[in-house]
Parts: structure tokens; sequence; C-alpha cells
């Protein structure tokens, strides 16, 4: 495993990799989710790459840059077991030198759900993911369920601009009482921790109606919402029924249907969702 944090040398290193290369682009503080996602590349290409960096341009100017949780050595650490051939850490420096002001906009698909709640948060994903494909050229990226949105819309922008991957996307791994695993847990304490399971359980509740035969995707909304507000530690940004691919809201709930919420514990934003689809059910 040789870990790389100059673009130059990432590129060299790249003409030596065996066919397919997979990738798992991170923020890094590892925790499970994130090992699936490379144990699950590891097994599909003979080459993995993985990077590990915290992209200012995602963050608002009053979000949590400076505090999102970073331990390199654990992960470093933990990413032996998944073996990966390498390891990119670039520097913000690195990836955004003096007079950088080349951006990737996406337009409708992330103007809703997170678009709409952290303004500016895809143009710094797209522009950011598009710069690590670049600069790796992997033959297949992979991402997870968690997020959602952003996995459809790096999808979205790998098929507008013709780009010459796969984009993999791995189901949520979860806590055993079904909270989606993410590095922003570490900051709810216990009293939150134990009320933050309320998004997997407003979750499985719409699973439920939707099982049972309903339809109406205002109504599983209200219900959702008035699930969750029953729980006094949080605070609803959003819950959204919407078309799997477009995120479009629905008003007749029709297979895939992406149910995706996000709740603060706190002071912690949590987002979590599942998709509606005859014969299958994302809640595992």
């Amino acid at each position: 495993m040789k870990v790389i944090e100059k673009i130059d040398d990432m590129r060299q290193l790249r003409q030596q990799l065996a066919e397919p290369v997979g990738f798992v682009a991170t923020m890094g503080y590892f925790h499970e989710g994130h090992l699936a996602l490379v144990r699950q590349t590891r097994a599909e290409n003979l080459s993995v790459v993985v990077s590990i960096f915290v992209n200012p341009t995602q963050f608002g100017p009053q979000e949590d840059f400076k505090q999102y949780p970073r331990d390199p050595q654990r992960d470093l650490a933990l990413l032996e077991k998944g073996k990966p051939d390498i390891v990119f850490m670039p520097s913000v420096a690195e990836m955004y030198p003096v007079q950088f002001n080349s951006w990737v906009e996406m337009g409708k698909v992330t103007e809703r759900l997170e678009g709409a709640s952290r303004p500016g948060h895809f143009r710094g994903v797209a522009t950011v993911v598009a710069k690590l494909f670049n600069i790796i050229q992997p033959t297949r990226a992979y991402f997870g369920q968690k997020d959602a949105q952003q996995a459809i819309v790096i999808k979205k922008m790998v098929a507008d601009l013709n780009m010459n991957l796969e984009i993999v996307t791995v189901p949520t791994v979860r806590e055993p009482d079904g909270l989606a695993m993410s590095s922003r847990n570490i900051y709810l304490n216990p009293k939150e921790r134990q009320a933050a399971v309320v998004l997997y359980q407003a979750l499985t509740l719409a699973q439920k109606l939707w099982s049972h035969g309903e339809k109406n995707a205002e109504r599983i909304r209200q219900e959702l919402v008035a699930f969750i507000k029953k729980q006094p530690l949080a605070d609803i940004d959003y819950v959204s029924i919407a078309d799997a691919e477009t995120l479009d809201e629905l008003d007749t709930v029709k297979s895939p249907a992406l149910v995706s919420l996000a709740v603060r514990i706190g002071k912690t934003r949590l987002i979590d969702n599942i998709v509606l689809e005859y014969n299958k059910s994302n809640l595992a």
C-alpha cells in the first residue's frame, strides 16, 4: 500500500496499475461503511485506489469543515486490511492551487434536497470528484447509498460529460439498531445517539406503509413527519419521496422511489434514505 500526496506522482503510479482499477473517494475518518466500499472494490478489480481528502469546497460557511473529524494514521491502519494499492492523500493546496477557478455545475438534480439545504455543496462535490476521476482514471468508482443524492449527481455527471468509467452504488452499512454509519455520528452524545435511531425507524415506517398498499406520497410524508416529531431531540430539515433518478417529488409512489430525510439531532445533521422497489428492500 503506497501513500501518495502529489498529483504528478499519482499519475505516474497509475500507469503501472493492472486493469481494471477500482476507486473509492473518501473524506477519511473511516467506519465500517467506508471499509465495505473498499472490500467490494478489492473483490471486483485487480487494482484499488482510495483517496482521503476533506474537500473544503463542499462545505458552506457555517458548516463543520474545520471540525470535521480527521485521523489519517487510524485511517491508514484500517485500510491495511482492505489492501488498496494506493492511498491518495493530497493537500488542499495540491487540489486547489492559487487562482483555481474552474467548477462543475450540475443543474436541476442538485437544486433540491441536500442542494437546497446546502447551497454550493454539489458544485464542490462534482468539481472535486471530476478532478479525482481525471487524476486517477478509474475503471469503476464506488459510492455509498447513504449519500444517495451524491451518487445520483455523480452518475449524471459521468453520463453528461462522457466520462469513461462505471459508477457502482454500495448498500448503506448500519449499526445494529439501524442508524446509518457516518463519520458525523461521533458528534452525538449518548442521549442524542439513542434519539438518532428515529431516522431509521421513520424509513422503516415508510417501507411498511408502502408495502401495505399506501401509494399516496403526501400521506406517507405526513406520517413520517408526525413520527419524527415525537422525538424531542429531532428537528426536521426535509422529508422527501422522490423519483429515484430525477429527484422530482412524487404525488403517487412509483417504483423505484427514493425516500430520503435530513434531521438534526441536537446540533448534528444526519441524513438517511431507502429506495422503495418491488421485490427489494434497501433497509438492510
